[in-house]
């Protein structure tokens, strides 16, 4: 994933995202998708940049933080957006399933993923046909 598409990258806290990490077992290496709420982003768009993810597995909480500019995240996806009050959504560890759905309040966007590499080449190739086609 791209340095500057991850600055750019419009999510904050209340927000669902999918997070996509390389995991090196071995000699083996697969991908993992931890998608759970962000509860924190620390230290805005500086290279130390961190956010903290929550999701309910097994009726038990689990946390993970992901630095934004690791290499071994792969792709960020955006689920969905919900606009919450607080920066920091920490007391969502005492509450129940139920009323963090009456306090976040749901957003319909458009979905936004971003990859490692813009399919920019093929662009270009159409436009060298227009060109030879002239």
């Amino acid at each position: 994933m791209d340095i500057e598409a991850r600055a750019k990258m419009d999510f904050g806290s209340g927000d669902t995202i999918r997070v996509w990490q390389r995991v090196k077992e071995g000699d083996k290496s697969r991908l993992q998708a931890f998608e759970g709420l962000v509860i924190a982003r620390k230290h805005g768009r500086e290279s130390g940049a961190t956010i903290t993810v929550r999701k309910v597995s097994s009726g038990v909480g689990v946390e993970r933080i992901f630095p934004l500019y690791s290499p071994t995240i792969e792709k960020i996806e955006i689920v969905s957006h919900s606009k919450v009050r607080r920066a920091k959504l920490y007391y969502v560890r005492d509450k129940a399933a139920r009323e963090m759905r009456k306090k976040m309040k749901q957003l319909t966007r458009v979905e936004k993923v971003v990859m490692e590499k813009p399919p920019e080449k093929q662009e270009n190739k159409e436009e060298e046909k227009e060109t030879d086609k002239k």
